[in-house]
């Protein structure tokens, strides 16, 4: 076995004994959710107290803090499937915890930004944010009119893993990179859906008008087949003698 393996095994693990423990005290996987918003919330302070002094420190722990909500993304559902408290309202709680929780870490960089007065990049999160609520609203969006719409590869893990880097190593200016990176790759993804989803409604816009043009023409024969006038395949036409 490779290190890499084993080290995923590994992982596996301790996961499931994670899991495994928290089943046995039978939290409700929502709270197990909102807690993983409230650790967000703390990574967010602790970016937004960040200045020039102690910026390095605050934002490694910062992103320490964002590695610790990350198991509580991981487990909540495990949790719930061990327990057998999946709902559907445990998925909506879910999904809108999680945006959230991506704007409590991006308001964290805004006021950082803010006080540091760098007013280009208080923009670029500000439209980092925007685009990665925007990357889960069209799925959802789109998911009501279409069976699926998982295109594009900015989603919401790799958003965070990327914050992760950036906070971790921002001392080499890693946290400017990461902004680009999530500016242009979730715009990308947006885009990416936006056509995807048209492709989609309008491939069930043309079967649909199809199949309504075959039910009006059934409609048509029919109404013909019903119509004393046209029995027998013939039009009876009125004599005028």
């Amino acid at each position: 076995m490779t290190w890499t393996g084993a080290f995923g095994r590994g992982c596996r693990i301790l996961l499931h004994a994670i899991v495994r423990g928290l089943a046995l005290t039978r939290i409700s996987p929502n709270v197990l959710t909102f807690l993983g918003l409230v650790i967000n919330t703390i990574a967010g302070i602790l970016f937004g107290y960040a200045n020039a002094i102690n910026h390095d420190r605050m934002f490694i722990y910062a992103g320490l803090v964002i590695i610790g909500a990350g198991i509580f993304d991981m487990v909540d559902g495990r949790v719930a499937r061990a327990t057998g408290q999946v709902t559907t309202f445990g998925g909506f709680f879910d999904s809108v915890i999680d945006r959230y929780s991506d704007v409590a870490l991006f308001f964290g960089l805004l006021v950082y930004y803010a006080r540091a007065n760098r007013f280009f990049y208080l923009v670029m999160v500000a439209f980092v944010m925007v685009s990665s609520v925007l990357v889960s609203y069209t799925r959802a969006r789109a998911e009501s009119l279409i069976s699926s719409c998982k295109v594009g590869f900015m989603e919401r893990p790799e958003r965070i893993v990327l914050v992760i880097i950036g906070a971790l190593f921002d001392h080499w200016h890693a946290m400017a990179a990461v902004l680009w990176v999530l500016a242009v790759l979730s715009t990308i993804t947006v885009i990416h859906r936006i056509v995807f989803t048209y492709q989609q409604t309008r491939i069930l816009d043309e079967k649909a008008a199809a199949e309504a043009a075959a039910a009006a023409q059934q409609k048509v024969v029919s109404a013909d087949r019903n119509n004393p006038q046209t029995k027998g395949g013939t039009q009876q036409v009125p004599s005028f003698n």
